[in-house]
């Protein structure tokens, strides 16, 4: 008996069996594969369709791409060394690449500027669009645009000079006022900054370009894809603010500014881009002084600004109904006033919840820049429709081209996209 005993303890395990890894169907790419793309008959069939599009899509266009030439002076010179083969003639990229970024008239010698500029952007947007950096780094934001402006443009030092001192006296007077009155902070500060240039405007003469001093380069000399980006950057950072105070003055309960309101984002929703485009070129010089020479640049700016001003006003509208009543109610139970309701408690919440509508009327802002070329602004589209397939030598490349601008919009359209995405994990923008 106690033989058994003994035998049968022996037997007895004194740890678990390890768990034996489950079978290769039930977890990893083979799952995913099953569970994603062939869950079902019908899933099986649009993954097969698809899977042959892609094929006869790459089939079709890989050997054209890695046959490609880089490196000849035009398109017939590419022929002869394809010699009848199948490839691009990318070469019309390697030689015109400097017009594509920066248009054929900018001078070749001052690229330097422009790339500067480029580079002190994303300095300057940095802490805005990354809240946890330094606050510090505003300073070089505040200080961007008149920096960016003088590296572009060039000219006498003293116009951003002025422009920041008329900025700076504004913002001071604002700071001063706003306390007491919204309004009265507002409008005051925008009188001073106004003040502040015409007095500037008279007092200063009109400094002359002498030796040493920043070479000066027309609006008119601008081009390629740097002009997409000057009118995309500079549109969206307006009309941001311009369609957040339309928002609120369709909101306003004092008739005459909701109405002005009104008829001012429907009737702009209601004219195509391009027609504002052609007053822009045509009609609103007519609006200023006869002394006046107003910059096609700076018209073209007013009126896409306009028009995205009053989208944007519309998707922060959006947000601001989707708020509930109590949210208004408590800045008055906390004894709040209008301009510091919205400020610390509307607004902020009222922003995230539009941006995604934000992102979206930006993205389609900064595509629809290339309409500027509609006007004899040669823009990358513009230089692609123009001087380059005018060109005796490229006349007939067309697919090289068109295949480099959709690169460099996508590339600038996916990052503002990812960026919203990550910006709306960050501010939980999903209500959980």
């Amino acid at each position: 008996m106690s033989d058994q005993s003994t035998n049968s303890v022996a037997f007895v395990r004194t740890e678990e069996v390890p768990a034996s890894a489950p079978p290769s169907t039930a977890t990893g790419p083979v799952k995913w594969i099953k569970d994603n793309l062939f869950a079902s008959v019908g899933n099986s069939i649009l993954t097969i369709v698809s899977l042959l599009v892609i094929y006869k899509v790459l089939a079709g266009t890989l050997p054209w791409m890695l046959n490609g030439i880089w490196n000849s002076n035009s398109l017939a010179e590419c022929r002869e060394i394809l010699q009848g083969e199948t490839g691009a003639c990318f070469a019309v990229l390697s030689e015109r690449w400097n017009q594509l970024i920066f248009g054929f008239k900018y001078p070749a010698d001052l690229y330097w500027r422009p790339s500067i500029a480029c580079v002190l952007f994303f300095f300057a947007a940095a802490p805005v669009l990354f809240f946890k950096l330094p606050r510090k780094m505003l300073i070089i934001t505040g200080l961007f645009p008149f920096i960016a402006y003088y590296l572009i443009w060039g000219g006498s030092i003293f116009t951003p000079i002025l422009a920041l001192a008329g900025v700076v006296a504004g913002y001071l007077v604002y700071a001063r006022f706003v306390t007491g009155s919204f309004a009265t902070g507002f409008f005051g500060g925008i009188a001073a900054a106004f003040a502040v240039w015409i007095i500037g405007g008279y007092i200063l003469p009109d400094v002359e370009i002498t030796e040493g001093a920043m070479r000066s380069v027309p609006s008119r000399d601008l081009g390629g894809f740097m002009l997409n980006m000057m009118l995309g950057v500079t549109c969206v950072s307006l009309s941001l603010p311009i369609g957040i105070a339309l928002a609120l003055g369709r909101q306003s309960s004092m008739p005459l500014i909701k109405y002005v309101c009104v008829v001012f984002i429907e009737f702009i929703r209601g004219v195509p881009l391009i027609t504002l485009l052609f007053v822009a070129s045509v009609m609103l010089s007519y609006f200023f002084p006869p002394e006046a020479t107003v910059d096609l640049f700076l018209r073209v700016v007013i009126m896409i600004t306009i028009f995205s001003s009053a989208y944007i006003a519309e998707v922060i509208r959006g947000g601001l109904a989707a708020l509930p009543k109590g949210q208004y109610e408590a800045g008055d139970s906390l004894g709040l006033d209008y301009s510091q309701a919205m400020r610390l408690i509307i607004l902020p919440q009222a922003l995230k919840i539009s941006i995604p509508g934000i992102v979206n009327v930006s993205v389609g802002l900064f595509k629809d820049t290339t309409l500027v070329s509609v006007i004899s602004m040669f823009d990358l589209v513009g230089m692609i429709r123009g001087p380059i397939l005018a060109s005796t030598d490229w006349n007939g490349v067309y697919w090289e081209l068109w295949l480099a601008a959709s690169v460099l919009f996508f590339i600038v359209c996916y990052g503002i996209s990812q960026y919203s995405q990550w910006l709306e994990r960050q501010l939980a923008t999903g209500h959980r």
